[in-house]
């Protein structure tokens, strides 16, 4: 259903009158007919039972209205007395046909009264016919009285019920443009809101004060509020970080450049000065591609990473011989080869180079790389035998642009917790016995 909120009330108010006139329309006639013949029949047998009590030898007063009359009647009771089959009847004038087939109900009846309708000329007949006695001879009183007062009672309540409705139908309308300003006032509200936020004025808080569905959305709306904002304020850290950290190399090459430029050679001699710059600008392409590959990973975070079966040996191996020359001085050991891990290998490779690349930075002698199953997971760590990480430094580990005392771009271990994340996976630090160790529990999701 398309439109407006009104609309849509509107068209649900239409719709629900729609459902309870169509009911209303089936199933009223059929009660209010059942209902309507109950009181006839009851009717019939009040006034049957105080004839039986003056009845004298079988003998019943005459009625100053024949049968036909009775029909205009409201709600008058004739009689007819029956014994020794038709040559002995008393009472109201009534046709043969309609005797007889009052007659066969009576013979057929096996209670002492029982209720039965005919039809005569279009109208309808109840009659009440009640067996007096078997012996010697089968003796019956029939009373009877026309559908007239039914049909009489039926059209008044009709007209009682259409207005009713009429009435009910009055107060739906008010009541439905009521209930939309009670519905459109929060709904205009959090759409004020919204409005403000595309505007990107998301400052001033939003609450409105209700147990209802209204206060759950007001609610989920200002979590969606502060969310935005720590986002927002996240967003612009980043960046601020971001542009310092090449700020930095872009200025130092800038100042070398100028002063080639000006016949000057800091470095006394022009290809010293060139080396500087050309490391400048290999560590700013570093920077760049940390800031890139960040970027990439964040934005990936609620998709599944492409897993495959990788053996921790393969990865290991890859990222010994890559750092094997970067320190002569530092052995890096692998143990639990055999380990099966299910990651995005890429991935996978750039969290070991990035764990591993942080190690060799702090590391005296040895750094090692192992790998083992626990249950469903598997758990790699990475251990370096260098000087133990301060509580305040533990507090921000994996945030971007935090660095460590000899970090360079502070975007490694957070580049890092995002794709052991990606994976539902965890990552700590802890200070052990000679050293630190990086420990990473992934699980085997198959």
């Amino acid at each position: 259903m398309h439109g407006s909120l009104s609309k849509r009330i509107w068209l649900s108010f239409i719709f629900l009158v729609l459902i309870i006139g169509l009911i209303v329309g089936l199933i009223y006639p059929i009660s209010l007919q059942r209902a309507l013949e109950r009181d006839a029949y009851h009717t019939i047998e009040q006034v049957q039972l105080e004839l039986i009590q003056n009845i004298d030898t079988f003998d019943i007063p005459d009625s100053h209205l024949d049968f036909i009359q009775k029909r205009q009647a409201e709600r008058a009771v004739g009689h007819i007395l029956i014994y020794q089959g038709l040559e002995g009847m008393k009472g109201d004038p009534v046709p043969a046909s309609v005797v007889k087939q009052m007659l066969d109900q009576a013979a057929e009846q096996k209670s002492k009264v029982g209720e039965y309708h005919l039809t005569y000329q279009g109208a309808t007949l109840y009659y009440v016919v009640r067996n007096l006695r078997q012996e010697p001879a089968a003796a019956y009183l029939i009373s009877y009285m026309w559908d007239t007062s039914t049909k009489q009672m039926m059209q008044g309540l009709w007209r009682e019920l259409i207005f009713v409705l009429l009435c009910a139908g009055l107060a739906a309308l008010i009541l439905g443009t009521l209930l939309i300003r009670y519905l459109k006032a929060p709904l205009k509200e959090l759409g004020n809101r919204f409005e403000e936020i595309a505007n990107l004025n998301w400052k001033k808080p939003f609450e409105w004060k209700s147990d209802d569905e209204f206060g759950k959305l007001s609610k989920q709306f200002e979590d969606m509020r502060i969310n935005l904002i720590r986002y927002d304020e996240a967003q612009k850290d980043f960046l601020q970080r971001a542009s310092h950290e090449l700020k930095t190399p872009i200025m130092i090459i800038q100042s070398y450049a100028q002063s080639v430029k000006d016949g000057v050679y800091p470095e006394e001699r022009l290809d010293d000065t060139m080396d500087i710059i050309l490391e400048e600008a290999e560590l700013m392409e570093k920077r760049v591609k940390k800031l890139l590959y960040y970027t990439k990973v964040d934005s990936l975070r609620d998709e599944k990473p492409n897993r495959e079966a990788v053996s921790f040996g393969q990865l290991a191996e890859v990222i010994k011989e890559r750092f094997a020359t970067n320190r002569t001085d530092v052995t890096i050991a692998v143990s639990g080869e055999e380990v099966e891990l299910k990651v995005d290998p890429e991935q996978w490779l750039v969290v070991l180079e990035n764990l591993v690349e942080n190690a060799l930075r702090y590391a005296k002698s040895r750094i090692t790389l192992s790998a083992r199953t626990e249950g469903d997971s598997q758990v790699m760590t990475i251990e370096n035998d260098g000087e133990p990480i301060s509580e305040a430094e533990a507090i921000r580990l994996f945030e971007p642009f935090n660095k460590g005392k000899k970090g360079q771009f502070g975007l490694g271990l957070a580049i890092v917790k995002r794709i052991v994340e990606r994976h539902k996976g965890q990552i700590k630090a802890e200070n052990v016995a000679g050293g630190v160790r990086f420990t990473i529990t992934v699980p085997n999701v198959g």
